[in-house]
């Protein structure tokens, strides 16, 4: 009986021992795998230091299936100056995740943090994104990704940065040792969430590029960086999102873009609808808008991304 009483403590102490918060972890997440990782392996090029902003990551949200999944890479707004990384962050892995899509969360470089104070400017932010993108390819077999199915969606100043990583692709490094490095950063397809795209025009919303090129960058520098520019015939399918009433920034920014891939004959869809402000991430509460996902979500269907009914 002593013995018996003994063997009930020690379980008792056992299941005791097991935090709430691992607990409810469990419950709320059946079948996915959550995590995050530094983008870069040591100290990441442009970086002199390891503090607050010099640090990127991706916060990853992998669903578990029996066979390899798409995934997208997610770059919230914030103007080069800072994430949005709520609503246009988490939120976002969550509805990707209820449709079978594994994510990761780039809290790529920006002028906000980091550097000494000094932030980050382009073309820091453009290393990781397609850093980010390659770090999914380069892991598609153990995190049981498609590698010919990863994209990537931006929401405003993220929103340029998707279009500049969809147009501007990582060349072959000189380490050949850098396995993430040696996979392409082209995304198969790209989402563009009231973006910022042009720079140096009358609808340029000017804090971001400030915060990305500085204050005295030159018009060649910003007529470069703008986001149209480098659309090409291997630009990938892309879906756009905005609303007129977007004051600032305006609508005539995703019209620019989404004029340069009609011209490249690039598969596309635009929508513009009439309400909304700035930064409606998944819009639930904003009358029209609030059917932009479920647009997106037919159109990831006919890519043959989304394969699965929503949990």
């Amino acid at each position: 009986m002593k013995n018996l009483l003994v063997a009930a403590a020690a379980f008792l102490a056992v299941c005791l021992s097991v935090s709430p918060a691992s607990a409810q972890t469990n419950a709320q997440e059946p079948g996915t795998k959550q995590f995050e990782i530094p983008l870069w392996d040591g100290m990441p090029p442009g970086s002199s230091e390891q503090g607050d902003g010099d640090v990127p990551k991706l916060i990853c949200t992998l669903v578990d299936a029996s066979d390899p999944v798409a995934a997208i890479v997610i770059l919230p707004g914030g103007g080069y100056g800072g994430h949005a990384i709520g609503h246009e962050g988490y939120q976002i892995a969550e509805w990707f995740e209820e449709r079978g899509v594994s994510s990761a969360i780039c809290t790529y470089r920006l002028r906000g943090k980091g550097n000494a104070g000094k932030g980050y400017g382009h073309p820091v932010p453009l290393q990781d994104a397609q850093r980010a993108i390659q770090t999914l390819r380069a892991n598609a077999a153990e995190w049981n990704i498609d590698p010919e199915r990863i994209g990537v969606i931006g929401f405003s100043a993220g929103g340029h940065l998707c279009a500049t990583v969809s147009t501007r692709y990582a060349g072959q490094p000189d380490d050949s040792s850098d396995r993430v490095g040696s996979v392409s950063s082209r995304p198969d397809y790209s989402i563009l969430c009231y973006p910022v795209i042009a720079f140096g025009k009358p609808h340029t919303h000017r804090g971001s590029q400030q915060n990305l090129l500085g204050a005295d960058a030159s018009a060649e520098l910003i007529s470069d960086t703008s986001g149209e520019v480098h659309v090409s015939d291997q630009t990938p399918p892309s879906f756009l999102f905005h609303t007129a009433a977007d004051k600032v920034v305006p609508a005539q920014n995703s019209l620019d873009y989404y004029s340069a891939l009609l011209r490249h004959e690039i598969p596309s869809e635009l929508h513009v609808f009439p309400e909304g402000r700035h930064g409606l991430g998944l819009a639930k509460d904003q009358p029209g808008a609030s059917v932009w996902p479920s647009l997106c979500e037919q159109w990831l269907r006919g890519l043959g991304v989304v394969t699965i009914e929503p949990r």
